[in-house]
């Protein structure tokens, strides 16, 4: 009786803890809602963690590109999917893995703290969406880690997603000073203009003009901004230059930095302005072709090889021998005359009166291969006309005739 009093009493006990359960859950409901959080059914807790996972592996900005991974956290050797929306249409992108940032705070020193060797380049459809797989590298900085995706050329437009390297170290982020920070106002612009020495190779150069105001509680002094050139797709080339000055808390001031290109630079340029860690603004700049050079080239082509031929002209004019003075001039004076047939004068003509003669045209002048002695037309040689009546009589084999 006791062994089955003792049952009876233990099962009583169960059917009394659930019935207290059930009125717990129906009389308080966030004690339901903290019980499912809890994870106390089992597979609550895998869920939340997936919604999790799922929230901190999307970055969306407000009007603006998003990016999306296939999962928050992989091993180096691994790969993950990067896929995004919002972006501009044909529009190239470049993806890295970047430590020491968050997306509130953005790549803390810029790609120097990003797995460069390893990263990817994409383009995006008609409708501004891409999807592209992505190695995973460790960084050269402890996490926290990013994905950051932005875009190569065109107007700067870039979106981060947290993710992180399994096995990488995490150190906490650096303090943003808590003194002066500056932003800049307005938009920057590229004054001066390219003369004559540009056109011929020489460097260009412009003064990158911006309005910065002062968003911090102290005052800043004298700042050091670096300024970069890139062309294409080539990492810009930094330079530090400090402006003399003091922006006092919510003022504002306008600056001027000159920017200067290689000799002979020519194309696309995009130049880059950086504070504090920060890309403050990026302004386009387009260099002409200096076509002078190409002029001087061509010119030098020409004129070299024309004045190389006449002086060679003038050494041979030099160098060769000269005829004598005597024997040129009566070359020179020579002339080749046709011999002029006359008809043969008539055995009855009369007497000719001055007004029927005709002119008879002069003499032409002897050949120069025959002498006055060897003229076949003088009397050493005979008459060369038909003979006379009153001549001799000609002889034939047989005799006279």
């Amino acid at each position: 009786m006791s062994v089955l009093g003792g049952r009876g009493k233990g099962k009583g006990n169960v059917r009394m803890a659930a019935l207290g359960a059930v009125l717990a859950l129906l009389l308080v409901p966030s004690a339901g809602v903290a019980w499912a959080e809890t994870g106390g059914a089992g597979t609550g807790g895998a869920d939340k963690a997936a919604v999790g996972t799922g929230s901190a592996a999307t970055a969306v900005a407000a009007g603006g590109p998003s990016v999306k991974l296939s999962a928050s956290q992989a091993g180096t050797g691994g790969s993950v999917t990067v896929s995004g929306g919002g972006w501009r249409p044909r529009t190239l992108l470049m993806l890295l893995i970047c430590g020491q940032s968050v997306p509130s705070r953005g790549v803390i020193g810029g790609t120097n703290s990003c797995a460069n060797a390893d990263g990817r380049a994409v383009t995006t459809d008609a409708k501004g969406a891409f999807r592209r797989e992505l190695p995973v590298a460790e960084p050269p900085k402890p996490c926290p880690c990013v994905v950051h995706v932005a875009t190569v050329t065109g107007a700067k437009a870039e979106a981060d997603a947290l993710f992180m390297v399994a096995g990488h170290s995490v150190e906490p982020l650096p303090k943003e000073p808590s003194g002066g920070r500056l932003s800049v106002l307005t938009d920057t612009r590229l004054d001066g203009s390219s003369g004559l020495l540009t056109w011929f190779g020489s460097p260009p150069a412009r003064t990158l003009v911006f309005t910065v105001g002062n968003v911090g509680t102290a005052a800043v002094k004298n700042p050091v901004f670096r300024v970069g050139t890139s062309h294409g797709v080539f990492a810009p080339q930094w330079e530090e230059q400090e402006w003399r000055g003091t922006v006092a808390p919510g003022r504002k001031a306008r600056i001027s930095l000159p920017v200067e290109l290689p000799a002979g630079a020519h194309g696309d340029y995009t130049v880059s302005l950086v504070y504090g860690g920060k890309v403050l603004a990026e302004q386009p700049w387009g260099v002409g072709r200096p076509w002078g050079v190409t002029v001087f080239w061509v010119l030098l082509c020409v004129v070299v090889p024309a004045a190389v031929f006449r002086v060679g002209m003038a050494l041979v004019d030099r160098v060769r021998p000269h005829r004598p003075a005597g024997r040129a001039g009566r070359h020179r004076g020579l002339r080749l005359t046709w011999p002029t047939l006359r008809p043969p004068r008539p055995a009855t003509a009369g007497p000719r009166t001055p007004a029927t003669v005709p002119t008879v045209p002069p003499a032409p002048a002897a050949l120069p291969w025959f002498t006055p002695d060897s003229d076949p037309g003088t009397a050493a040689h005979g008459r060369l006309s038909a003979p006379h009546e009153n001549g001799p009589t000609p002889q034939t084999r047989e005799g006279h005739t």
